[in-house]
């Protein structure tokens, strides 16, 4: 069963963060099947036998980024079957993709705190949570000033725990590719 997960604050190569062969290294020295980087952003797809094993992977492959490069950061794990049926719900399919900068969507913690009625707008309203699942926010940032809003950030604040963010594309191509 392939599985992918979204390291919160990991850019491969950068101080705290593993190099590709680290970071996929860990996952099969940790007992996934394969194991492969997508992108450069935290993002990797693995194989294991089943969700159970997929965890245990996740912790260990974690511990041996902590002790190897510092890494102190979650990685949220979801089966690309999952990620798959995310893609075929078309959360954006209103969304004019021209007025806005981009689409996201937000990866939370299975105990995470409960989200307030959606949709949600921030004060500076370069943010705007769309829509929820019980695990994923789907989210439009705007760029106001100079600079994009982050709904990372917004989440984390909101709702006082880690989370993690793709722009939507990301996970559209991964699911292409590993599905």
């Amino acid at each position: 069963m392939k599985h992918a997960v979204f390291f919160r604050n990991l850019n491969l190569g950068r101080p705290r963060s593993p190099t590709r062969a680290q970071f996929e290294a860990a996952f099969l020295a940790a007992g996934a099947e394969s194991a492969a980087s997508f992108l450069t952003n935290g993002t990797l797809v693995f194989k294991a036998r089943n969700k159970t094993v997929a965890r245990k992977v996740l912790a260990q492959a974690s511990q041996t980024m902590a002790a190897e490069c510092g890494l102190r950061e979650p990685g949220f794990l979801r089966s690309v079957e999952h990620l798959a049926e995310l893609v075929a719900l078309d959360p954006f399919a209103r969304v004019d993709r021209d007025s806005v900068y981009e689409v996201c969507i937000t990866f939370l913690d299975a105990k995470h705190p409960a989200l307030p009625a959606l949709p949600l707008v921030s004060k500076r309203e370069d943010v705007e949570l769309l829509s929820a699942t019980e695990g994923e926010v789907f989210s439009i940032s705007r760029v106001v000033g100079n600079t994009p809003g982050s709904p990372n950030a917004f989440l984390e604040k909101l709702l006082g725990a880690p989370a993690s963010t793709r722009a939507w594309n990301t996970v559209g191509r991964l699911v292409a590719k590993y599905a």
